[in-house]
């Protein structure tokens, strides 16, 4: 089965972790994952300036990985990370930033990408909230 997963909450809220827990069981049972979107508060799971306590799992790298591992599509909101300070190279030469928090493999995107993987998936799971 194709999935397409929408995490609308921050590193910091248990819904993210259980995003990324789906997402390792899916893959791990033979599913197909079309696509991760990354919306609202979301944004900041890609972000390589998140620092997690140290007895806590650090969330963004472990997303990280998981893309790495599977050469997943991940996608961050372009809108929804701007208005959070979370660019890549491009966007902060773009708008005159000092730096940027977003690297390969993130891609940011519009809207439309969510509505594409909703499309192409047999499901589109959405995670938000504590």
């Amino acid at each position: 089965m194709k999935f397409a997963i929408a995490v609308f909450s921050s590193p910091d809220q248990p819904s993210n972790r259980r995003a990324l827990r789906f997402a390792e069981a899916l893959l791990a049972a033979g599913h197909t994952l079309e696509r991760l979107f990354f919306y609202q508060a979301g944004v900041h799971s890609a972000s390589a300036h998140v620092v997690s306590p140290q007895d806590e799992l650090d969330l963004p790298k472990a997303w990280l990985q998981l893309i790495q591992q599977h050469q997943l599509d991940a996608v961050v909101c372009i809108a929804a990370a701007l208005k959070r300070g979370q660019l890549n190279a491009e966007e902060a030469q773009r708008y005159a930033r000092s730096g940027h928090s977003i690297d390969a493999p993130w891609e940011l995107s519009g809207l439309g990408q969510l509505h594409e993987a909703a499309q192409s998936a047999d499901r589109l799971i959405c995670f938000a909230g504590p």
